[in-house]
């Protein structure tokens, strides 16, 4: 599979399971009407409607795209993280019973694990 090239940052957090800054994303506050897509990949992984704000920081979300994002224990025992299950790429954490929405389902992503694409430009 041939991926997008990576910046510094972006390979930080996408290669390496790196975090940005709480309320630095450009996805934090965004609530377009679209999807979002896997940087490194291109691979569709959240759709809009599926957006909230959670306040922490990070772009969130409940519910992905069916099949498009796999969990696994993270390497500090108490967290489950979130990849792309096509390209294996960071995307954060994901949390569970917060009682945030009704699908009680916190995806939390860094926005540079991500592109926005509005509902015209979206595959």
């Amino acid at each position: 599979m041939k991926y997008k090239k990576l910046t510094v940052e972006e390979e930080q957090v996408i290669e390496h399971k790196g975090t940005e800054p709480a309320f630095s994303g450009e996805y934090d506050r965004h609530f377009g009407n679209g999807g979002y897509f896997c940087r490194r990949c291109d691979s569709k992984l959240y759709n809009s409607e599926d957006k909230f704000d959670a306040h922490c920081g990070w772009p969130s979300f409940d519910q992905e795209v069916a099949g498009a994002v796999k969990r696994l224990p993270d390497a500090d025992g108490r967290r489950v993280e979130i990849q792309c299950a096509s390209c294996n790429a960071h995307l954060g954490h994901v949390f569970e019973g917060e009682q945030m929405t009704e699908k009680n389902t916190r995806h939390c992503v860094n926005s540079i694990s991500l592109v926005f694409k509005s509902n015209g430009e979206a595959k």
